[in-house]
């Protein structure tokens, strides 16, 4: 190589890429999606036959408004056209199309935070106002709260486990003060020292979750008496 101006030799490096966030969750690949409900029970209930079928399936309400049912977590497309195909067969589901990898947030913000945590957030508060109603076995302590941060979660391409115990123990711990947006957030309001409910960090001392099983997906405070009092800790997950 030829030395510019008779300096030294001089190897041209490109700039550094961002530093990837290491995700504590594993990412979601293939899904099959199916249905557009203006009512949610329609979607609760086909997300009910599914789950009885012991099938990973959960319902959301998209930006047109309508409720849909994300199915599966499956290795290829293959896998997930057979999938859908099997269903369609039998009358379970009607249309679909597959969810691919590079569909959700996380690989499209590049292994961006920034990014990443805005649309998690702007995901939630697309279920601001709406009743919170989930199929399938809605006795599991903090069923309905944990179906919404979890259907957050996986909207947006990381696979959340299903309840709120399993939720707090795959993240890793963040102080109040550290709070960032999509950050989840836990409370014991059952037994004390015991997590029992989850919402989701909107930033501004704010929170997203679903009160109670039915009731309507709302904002509430941190710094309030209710929940100041039953805060147990929070959870980062990238």
């Amino acid at each position: 190589m030829i030395a510019a101006c008779g300096g030294p030799d001089r190897v041209r490096r490109e700039p550094e890429p961002p530093p990837r966030p290491a995700f504590a969750l594993p990412t979601m690949r293939y899904a099959v999606q199916a249905g557009a409900f203006r009512n949610v029970d329609n979607a609760v209930r086909l997300t009910t036959r599914l789950l009885d079928r012991n099938l990973m399936a959960y319902h959301f309400i998209d930006e047109s408004g309508f409720y849909k049912v994300r199915i599966g977590n499956y290795p290829s497309r293959e896998e997930a056209v057979a999938a859908a195909e099997r269903l369609k067969a039998e009358h379970v589901i009607e249309e679909y199309f597959i969810v691919a990898p590079g569909d959700y947030a996380v690989a499209q913000a590049g292994g961006a935070a920034g990014p990443l945590r805005r649309e998690l957030v702007r995901t939630a508060e697309r279920f601001v106002g709406t009743p919170y109603k989930w199929g399938g076995d809605t006795s599991v302590d903090g069923f309905d709260c944990s179906g919404l941060t979890m259907t957050v979660y996986r909207l947006n391409g990381l696979n959340l486990p299903r309840t709120s115990g399993d939720q707090w123990q795959a993240g890793r711990s963040v102080e109040l003060r550290d709070l960032a947006e999509g950050d989840l957030v836990f409370f014991a309001t059952r037994a004390a020292g015991k997590v029992s409910h989850v919402g989701i960090y909107v930033g501004g001392d704010n929170f997203l979750h679903a009160p109670r099983r039915g009731s309507q997906i709302q904002l509430a405070s941190l710094s309030s008496d209710y929940y100041r009092a039953r805060y147990l800790g929070a959870r980062a997950y990238f």
